[in-house]
């Protein structure tokens, strides 16, 4: 009765889709941003920061993707 309600998935930019995300880090800090890298502009579209793997995964659940075994970064 009072269980957590489950979340609708997040809507990725229109003609985006789970190919299109990236990672990119920093060199000097190793901070890094998830988002959907846009082809033409090469510029990352809701991009957040992550710090760990688990909400690199969390990242790509909320738009109703399975992460990859193996992350790329951009």
């Amino acid at each position: 009765m009072f269980g957590r309600k489950k979340q609708a998935a997040l809507t990725p930019p229109s003609g985006l889709g789970k190919e299109d995300i990236a990672i990119e880090k920093s060199i000097c800090t190793g901070e890094g941003i998830i988002g959907f890298r846009d082809p033409k502009t090469k510029k990352l579209l809701q991009a957040v920061a992550v710090r760990t793997s688990e909400e690199i995964v969390d990242f790509y659940r909320s738009y109703g993707y399975e992460p990859p075994e193996k992350q790329k970064e951009g």
